[in-house]
Formats: C-alpha cells, structure tokens, sequence
C-alpha cells in the first residue's frame, strides 16, 4: 500500500483504524531499529515506538503533506530519541562519560545489536559520538538515507549534515585505530 493509500484509509472514518494498523505495520520496525540504534536499550526503544506511534496517531489527520510520510514519521520518531536520550542525562545527573558507559555495557549484553567484535566496538565508537552525530551517522551508515531526506527530518541543511557525518566518520576512523 502506498503512502497516499495509506492516508487515504486513515482519514476516512470507515476505513481509520484499518489504516492506521496498516502504517504501523508498513513502519514499524524501522521505526523501532531507527530508534535502537540511537537508545540501545530494547525496552527503551519499545518504550519509545509506542509514543512514536501514539503521536502520530493523534496528529496524522493534521499532516500537512508538505512532506512524504516517511519523513515525517522519522522526525517525530528522531525527536523523541532526543528528547529521551537528554531527559535521561538531565534526571540522573550522568555526566556524558558515564551516560556513554552504561550504553557500552547494554550493547555488550544486548539481542539483536550484531554479535561480532567488529560490530560491537564500532557501536561503542558510535556512543563516543554527540547525539546529533551519532543520528546523522546512522541515518546515512546504516539507513542509506539522502542528505536531502536527513534535511527533512532534522530540519537541518544539507550542508550541516554532510559536515556532520565527515566529523562521524572522523572520530570513529580515530577511535576504531587507536583502541
């Protein structure tokens, strides 16, 4: 189903809640691994897949379309990681050093982050990362997502971006060669 199919079952008031199953269905788990890979934790990510969806649930009749869907559902859903990861700073008063070694710990013992060393220390070297960097990281690593999509969704120029995930790349070439 496309994305205007989509829209289309949502705002009709016999079609809704089949509509709005099927775009849970059709983003939900990228949603959740968009999310993951930026919170690591697989209840917190859940946690925050929910809220993603009962935001959009509450606001899809108000969408605009000024964008595609998709990108709008990332933004929402890459706000809320956000949001989460400095609520979770700001109430446990972590510094960021301690904040970053206990997502190194959950990658270690996690299901579902790859298994092997390579994979896990580059995930460890994506913490080192700010936030924002580490978004953009993924999104382009991992995601294959265009500058002009990362635009969309941060509300970000595509410039800031591209120098945003050379900065990434960077950091993580250092830390991958110095540890």
């Amino acid at each position: 189903m496309t994305d205007r199919e989509l829209l289309d079952k949502i705002r009709n008031p016999e079609t809704t809640n089949y509509g709005f199953n099927m775009l849970v269905r059709t983003y939900q788990q990228k949603v959740y691994w968009h999310i993951r890979k930026m919170v690591i934790d697989h209840d917190d990510s859940d946690d925050l897949t929910q809220e993603v969806f009962i935001k959009i649930h509450r606001a899809v009749h108000n969408f605009r379309e000024d964008s595609q869907l998709f990108t709008w559902i990332y933004r929402i859903a890459t706000n809320e990681c956000l949001s989460f990861l400095a609520k979770k700073k700001r109430r446990f008063f972590l510094p960021l050093e301690d904040v970053q070694r206990e997502l190194a710990s959950k990658i270690d013992n996690a299901d579902g982050i790859g298994g092997d060393a390579i994979q896990k220390k580059l995930q460890k070297a994506l913490l080192k990362l700010p936030d924002k960097q580490r978004l953009v990281f993924n999104m382009k690593y991992y995601e294959e997502l265009q500058y002009e999509q990362m635009a969309e969704i941060t509300g970000t120029s595509v410039g800031a971006l591209k120098a945003s995930y050379h900065h990434a790349v960077k950091k993580i070439e250092d830390f991958l060669t110095t540890d």
